[in-house]
């Protein structure tokens, strides 16, 4: 297998905080590649390290067998870069900032010509190429940020959160581009915590929770690893702790149950793993109402990349990201009353 990527054990600190602490995943040549994990997980710092714009404290890192660390000027030259936070010059029309771009990179005035032709073609660009990128929408500017990550035929691009908060029609765009450019033999590696996003995309993941990977795989080996189907269960809209142990412990006891999850951050839902069964929703619904505990909500389905995460975690990808922004919410808040 040829490796457009490769990270072993990589770890990265500002001052006491450890903001990557063991992330390692390999991304094969031609594949796309997800970084999957909630905001603040890692994913951000992990890439600005393998773009060589963070110096790692210890690791490996290697681009087409070239460290990043010991090489960084010789990998910037296989990579291109899409960070989450667009950067676009106001004043400049969209031609005329991947004409800026490709000078940048020195291509030839009549290859860069050609590319910057097909990539506005292929970005629906192209009647939007002569005005200010200053007017441009959020989905216009990604997209002119993403053509310019491209100019150059990377042999690597990375993208940093590609669509967040991105109309339809431009992330439609973005991903039948990405399926297209490594259908071709480009090597992307994505950061994202849109489930359906990586899910759709990549043809192998690494799912990032607070500066460690705790999985990996292709998706559905992920999902075939949490076994059998996922059943979501509520006792109550907000259910005592009691009686969600009381419910926990019934569950456990029947045959074709494997696991139960309590996931505390939505009102004490339990969530479990069980063997396929015809009639596995009526058996849970009348053990419970044998012993007197109500069903408020009761469903059955296939595991999703979420169920792997509550696996792995305890809690879904949602309920980390809102920990993490409650987190910075307080943080930002103890900040001002120092002031």
């Amino acid at each position: 297998m040829v490796l457009a990527v490769r990270v072993e054990q990589l770890k990265k600190s500002y001052g006491t905080i450890e903001a990557v602490k063991d992330v390692s995943f390999n991304l094969p040549q031609g594949e796309i590649f997800g970084l999957l994990g909630p905001n603040g997980a890692g994913k951000t710092t992990t890439i600005r390290c393998l773009c060589s714009l963070a110096k790692p404290d210890a690791g490996l890192i290697e681009v087409g067998g070239v460290s990043v660390i010991e090489q960084p000027k010789a990998a910037r030259k296989l990579l291109g870069y899409v960070a989450q936070e667009v950067a676009l010059d106001k004043m400049l029309t969209g031609k005329e900032l991947l004409e800026l771009q490709s000078a940048l990179y020195h291509l030839p005035f009549k290859q860069a010509k050609e590319r910057i032709e097909e990539l506005l073609q292929l970005l629906g660009l192209k009647e939007y190429q002569d005005r200010q990128t200053g007017t441009y929408s959020g989905g216009l500017r990604k997209r002119l940020d993403l053509a310019a990550g491209l100019l150059h035929n990377p042999k690597v691009l990375i993208l940093d959160e590609p669509t967040v908060g991105l109309d339809i029609e431009s992330r439609k765009i973005i991903w039948d581009l990405l399926l297209k450019i490594s259908q071709a033999g480009t090597s992307v590696l994505l950061s994202s915590h849109y489930l359906e996003e990586v899910d759709a995309l990549a043809n192998r993941l690494a799912i990032i929770d607070r500066g460690y990977v705790i999985a990996s795989g292709t998706p559905a080996e992920l999902k075939e690893r949490v076994g059998g189907d996922r059943v979501t269960l509520k006792i109550r809209e907000f259910s005592s702790t009691e009686e969600v142990n009381q419910a926990k412990g019934l569950l456990e006891s029947l045959s074709f149950v494997t696991e139960v999850i309590v996931n505390s951050n939505q009102g004490n839902s339990l969530n479990l793993v069980i063997k396929p069964q015809s009639n596995a929703l009526n058996q849970i619904e009348q053990s419970l109402t044998n012993v007197g505990l109500p069903i408020f909500s009761l469903a059955q389905s296939r595991p999703s990349l979420d169920d792997v995460y509550l696996a792995a975690t305890g809690q879904t990808l949602l309920d980390a990201e809102i920990a993490a922004s409650s987190s910075r919410d307080l943080k930002a808040e103890k900040k001002l009353q120092m002031k």
